[in-house]
Order: structure tokens, then sequence, then C-alpha cells
């Protein structure tokens, strides 16, 4: 009985398992952090390019034809 009891102390104060939940979270906040940074940065990047063919487009310079430079 008293292994047995023994034992069920050590369960109790084992923190192991807490503490792999824990990590487990804040790895999957800094997931989805960086996730969402680089879909940010890719909207941007897209943004920032639409507008460049626009004003090529509009200026008479050059064109941005779809598959050009390909």
């Amino acid at each position: 009985m008293k292994k047995l009891m023994t034992m069920a102390r050590q369960f109790r104060d084992d923190d192991n398992g807490a503490a792999m939940v824990e990590y487990s979270i804040l790895i999957g906040i800094i997931a989805v952090a960086a996730i969402g940074f680089i879909i940010g940065i890719g909207a941007w990047v897209t943004g920032r390019f639409s507008g460049l063919c626009t004003a090529m487009n509009s200026s008479g310079i050059g064109t941005c034809a779809s598959g050009a430079g390909s």
C-alpha cells in the first residue's frame, strides 16, 4: 500500500506533462503569428505590384501584361 501511495504522489508532483502542454500552446501561438505575418506581407507585396502595374499601364512607358517576362 505504501508503494502505491508513493507512486500516486510521484504522479501528482510530476510537471513534465504540464510543461509539454504549455510549450505546445506557445509553439502554436508563434506558428499562427508567423503565418499571419507572412500572409500580411504577401498581401502588401501584391498590392505594391498591382499599383506599379497600374501606373505603368497608364503612363504609356510600358505595359504590365500577364505572362510578360516569362
